[in-house]
């Protein structure tokens, strides 16, 4: 089957309620999601490629995660979670297996990993590799976990929206901050998951007045889309259809979404 024109999507998720879980979890799934079921909202939406985020409920075990890549391992990449300590051998393993990243998931007040210690060996090679470092922390705390990251040469993402404080939007100091981070070039920030900042109203408010913000101050060519399907502790919120549907409305201009959705997605996750 020919694949349509670029066009990715580069936030889901893949899991299954039999996999060992992490000990340190938010949640744990009632309902398992399998790669073939990601491949056909792929289809039916016009996406060409897509990236797989290891959920943080299954931890540093990225079996399944590479299981579901090497089903479509020219159509998909993938995000992992390491441990501090991880060795050569498994960061090729991992990289071989199409993975192009590695992801911190830090909300809900986990501790923030001490990036020039006990990761600083890890991360250096992760930057060797040429990878990204995936964050989902709340905006608060951005500057504490990025300055860290920006001064190892680290490419790092930002992960919906960089998750503001509802109340503040886009006065939330964290958000300000990580505007000024687009002048680094090394940033990039994932627009999606509107309703993770704020539900689905008051997500959509915030996005509308973040995404100028963001274009003006990162550009579209540090900025992209993720479907973040499932839609994990949210699923009867929105859809796969709907988070589409979501940017469309929100980046009205077609050249922005291929943009975002095509070259600067394609670039950063090595489709290109």
């Amino acid at each position: 089957m020919a694949l349509p024109a670029l066009r990715i999507d580069t936030h889901a998720h893949v899991f299954a309620r039999s996999l060992p879980m992490a000990a340190a979890r938010r949640y744990t799934p009632a309902y398992d999601v399998t790669v073939e079921e990601y491949l056909a909202r792929l289809d039916a939406h016009g996406m060409s490629h897509g990236v797989l985020v290891q959920p943080s409920f299954l931890g540093s075990d990225n079996s399944y995660l590479l299981q579901a890549i090497a089903r479509a391992p020219q159509r998909l990449r993938g995000i992992a979670m390491i441990d501090a300590q991880c060795e050569d051998t498994q960061l090729q393993a991992l990289h071989q297996g199409g993975v192009v990243g590695v992801r911190f998931n830090l909300v809900g007040g986990a501790p923030l990993p001490d990036f020039q210690g006990a990761w600083r060996d890890t991360l250096t090679r992760v930057a060797a590799l040429g990878w990204q470092v995936e964050i989902h922390r709340e905006a608060g705390d951005l500057p504490l976990v990025l300055e860290p990251l920006l001064k190892l040469g680290l490419k790092v993402v930002v992960d919906h929206f960089g998750r503001v404080d509802p109340a503040l939007g886009v006065d939330d100091p964290g958000f300000r901050y990580l505007l000024s981070t687009g002048a680094s070039r090394q940033v990039w920030v994932k627009l999606s998951a509107q309703y993770r900042n704020g539900g689905s109203e008051g997500g959509a408010h915030f996005a509308g007045q973040a995404w100028p913000l963001l274009r003006q101050h990162l550009g579209t060519d540090r900025l992209l889309w993720g479907s973040d399907w499932p839609h994990t502790q949210h699923e009867s919120m929105t859809s796969y259809a709907d988070s589409w549907r979501r940017f469309e409305t929100l980046v009205s201009d077609e050249a922005d979404r291929r943009r975002i959705t095509g070259e600067t997605a394609a670039q950063l996750f090595q489709f290109a």
